[in-house]
């Protein structure tokens, strides 16, 4: 509980400093900028800003290494390179332009001018971007906290031998391996078979798990809305969609293709929602996820908005304990999610590589 409220405090007043400088700039606070600012991938990370004694906003961020292909050829810098937006860069000394525009990275000309079309969409072409942006590092951040965590459990059990009593990191990593190898692998795939997709299970409950656990730090390094951004999901969803398919059984395909044992006119339908299903699948673990875990950073900005949209001091104890209470359900739901992407994946690869 103390965990909590203190991060929450420390959330709070992270936000209080990034509303004051918003309400000198605007008259009127826009929680939807706001949320979003909080919850959308960027090219650095924003620590705070504040107004000195002389009216001066400043911004104190971390740049991030961008990295763009271009006629052939990388060209790499640093987002402070932009200044947020204001300043145009010009690729190779030639007539072509970039510009940072909301967190996009979009050709332009040397007036730095972004064309709309006649439905409201930017027409402003972008470069193939290999960036480090925020998610990007949050994502290297779960990585390395991954390798260490599991090295420093291999190393004891190294020096100490399988079968002696667990101790430090030990405690808290076998439980957790044996829970995902007992009652999420083996439980849904053949014994014989369930230890060879047990690397792969147990990488993909730590590696969201973690990553989840560090967007719920409101500093730096975490912050960052890593499982809410639909290309970290879909490529787990592409992941889980591989280790299916490719390691199904001849009596799984035989199944999803020919549906033998069921009358002709009922193949004609069932064969194609077979097909359909094996990509639906994938899809619904990608959306799930993203749309429970974003859908949580929402909420809790929302409610510390309220405080800010009805400006007044009387709202924040409520407010405080909302966030409290969902900042603690969050917490929940990052090894929950976790859980159910690994859970729902070793289902359908259960389904396809079981005895018929």
């Amino acid at each position: 509980m103390r965990l909590f409220v203190t991060i929450l405090l420390f959330y709070f007043s992270m936000f209080s400093f990034e509303v004051e400088a918003s309400q000198k700039e605007v008259e009127d606070f826009d929680p939807m900028d706001m949320i979003m600012h909080h919850i959308e991938d960027s090219h650095e990370f924003h620590i705070l800003s504040y107004h000195n004694s002389a009216g001066e906003k400043i911004d104190i961020a971390l740049p991030l290494p961008v990295i763009l292909w271009h006629e052939g050829g990388f060209h790499f810098f640093m987002s402070s390179n932009f200044a947020r937006g204001e300043e145009i860069i010009s690729l190779n000394d030639s007539d072509e332009y970039i510009r940072l525009y909301h967190e996009k990275i979009y050709y332009t000309d040397s007036s730095g001018r972004i064309n709309y079309d006649e439905q409201g969409n930017i027409a402003n072409s972008k470069p193939l971007s290999f960036s480090i942006t925020k998610n990007v590092f949050s994502l290297f951040i779960g990585s390395l906290l991954i390798f260490w965590i599991f090295g420093a459990a291999a190393r004891k059990y190294s020096k100490r031998g399988g079968l002696s009593v667990p101790k430090g990191i030990q405690l808290v990593v076998e439980p957790i391996i044996l829970f995902v190898r007992d009652d999420i692998a083996r439980a849904q795939i053949d014994k014989s078979k369930a230890d060879f997709f047990m690397p792969y299970l147990l990488t993909l409950f730590f590696f969201i798990w973690i990553n989840n656990l560090v967007g719920l730090i409101p500093f730096f390094p975490g912050g960052a809305n890593l499982s809410g951004n639909i290309g970290f999901t879909l490529a787990l969803g592409i992941s889980a969609f591989i280790a299916v398919n490719v390691f199904g059984s001849k009596e799984h395909w035989q199944e999803v293709l020919t549906a033998p044992g069921v009358p002709f006119f009922a193949k004609i339908f069932l064969v194609p929602v077979e097909i359909i299903g094996l990509f639906t699948k994938p899809f619904a673990l990608m959306l799930r996820l993203f749309a429970n875990i974003t859908a949580g950073h929402i909420i809790i900005l929302s409610l510390t908005s309220m405080i800010f949209i009805m400006r007044s001091i009387y709202v924040a104890p409520v407010t405080i304990l909302l966030s409290l209470i969902m900042m603690s359900l969050e917490f929940l739901v990052a090894i929950l999610q976790a859980y159910i992407f690994t859970l729902l994946t070793s289902l359908f690869i259960g389904m396809a590589v079981n005895e018929h």
